[in-house]
């Protein structure tokens, strides 16, 4: 006598995410990046500057020569 025995089991798997989590990664990923990109430009400026003026104590002087006329 053979005995059989049902094995149904559910395999489903349900992955339930929260969307405004995502978002809110989304957009804090995206504030990092342009944050980012806005730094490295205020860097590549700055060297630009340093570089046409002469050195940073001539850039300097020529601040405050464009600040005060």
């Amino acid at each position: 006598m053979k005995t059989t025995i049902d094995m149904n089991i559910d395999t489903t798997a349900s992955a339930a995410t929260n969307t405004s989590t995502e978002l809110s990664r989304i957009g804090i990923a995206a504030i990092g990046i342009t944050a980012g990109v806005i730094g490295c430009w205020a860097v590549a400026s700055m060297i630009a500057g340093v570089a046409n003026s002469g050195g940073p104590i001539d850039l300097i002087s020529n601040l405050f020569t464009a600040i005060t006329g």
